[in-house]
């Protein structure tokens, strides 16, 4: 995908800072928040708008870490006009590794595949983190994020298990709950339709994410350390973060898409996937 407009945005406010549901599943006995609650006066204000102007999950200070691109611009840094994810990357699993090197394989030939944002859809968890702008939304009883891409959002109960019976989503079911001065979400039941990240790398139904917000530098830094599990896909657990600026203006530019507009940056996309027959 060419992220070049949405960069290139990015980078300039950057100067101004301060589908159908699958079957149910069980849920399994994770993340729990249960009667883990913390007094007003002692949670953290998350509350505002934050910014990160750049592309892609940070590694990890150590261990495993996400698939990255393979694609360098002259000064080493990730190019994004070129989105090659590293197959070999050992977290993967065969049949994960070989799902990545295919769409490393489009991209290469010149074309562009497919994703949530050039689809104007919904931005599954994880891939949600590549958003540039969150604006973080605390009420007593939820925590609100909500997206640049197409106004996206999700909903975070806080203080309670998840449901016994999931029925699996873009977004998934997550719940959160606050320790100390970290904002802790947990999800689960994210739709095999969607995968976790801008290579397309895949996963199961077995997916699980661990999202830990965190302020330093006074508030003017949020740092977020995701912990991903899925046995089905990766040989391991493995970790990534993404660290945001708090902006001063407050405010996220809109940035309207239509769903199923397949050419939303007038680049060469490789055919959209067919179903040889209705659903209905």
């Amino acid at each position: 995908m060419n992220l070049r407009p949405q960069f290139l945005l990015a980078m300039t406010l950057a100067g101004a800072v301060a589908t159908p549901a699958s079957p149910q599943t069980t849920a399994p006995s994770v993340g729990s928040s249960g009667s883990r609650t913390q007094s007003g006066a002692s949670i953290p204000d998350f509350s505002g708008v934050w910014l990160h102007p750049g592309l892609g999950f940070g590694p990890p200070l150590s261990g495993p870490g996400p698939v990255r691109n393979k694609s360098r611009l002259p000064s080493g840094a990730s190019n994004f006009n070129l989105v090659v994810g590293d197959y070999t990357n050992p977290i993967l699993k065969p049949e994960a590794a070989e799902v990545v090197k295919k769409r490393g394989e489009v991209s290469l030939s010149g074309r562009i595949f497919p994703d949530p944002d050039n689809m104007c859809l919904q931005n599954p968890v994880p891939y949600i983190f590549w958003n540039f702008y969150l604006r973080i939304l605390q009420l007593p009883n939820k925590v609100i994020l909500v997206y640049q891409h197409d106004d996206d959002f999700r909903q975070v109960p806080l203080n309670r298990p998840h449901p016994a019976t999931i029925v699996s989503s873009v977004h998934g079911d997550s719940v959160g709950h606050y320790e100390g001065d970290t904002l802790v979400v947990d999800t689960i039941g994210l739709t095999t339709r969607t995968f976790v990240d801008e290579f397309r790398t895949p996963h199961t139904e077995q997916l699980h994410v661990t999202e830990r917000f965190r302020m330093t530098e006074g508030g003017k830094t949020l740092e977020v350390n995701l912990h991903v599990e899925d046995p089905g896909a990766f040989t391991t657990p493995w970790d990534a973060k993404q660290r945001y600026r708090r902006v001063s203006a407050g405010q996220i530019e809109e940035a309207a898409c239509a769903e199923n507009n397949a050419n939303y940056f007038h680049e060469n996309y490789e055919a959209i996937p067919e179903a040889e027959r209705p659903d209905f």
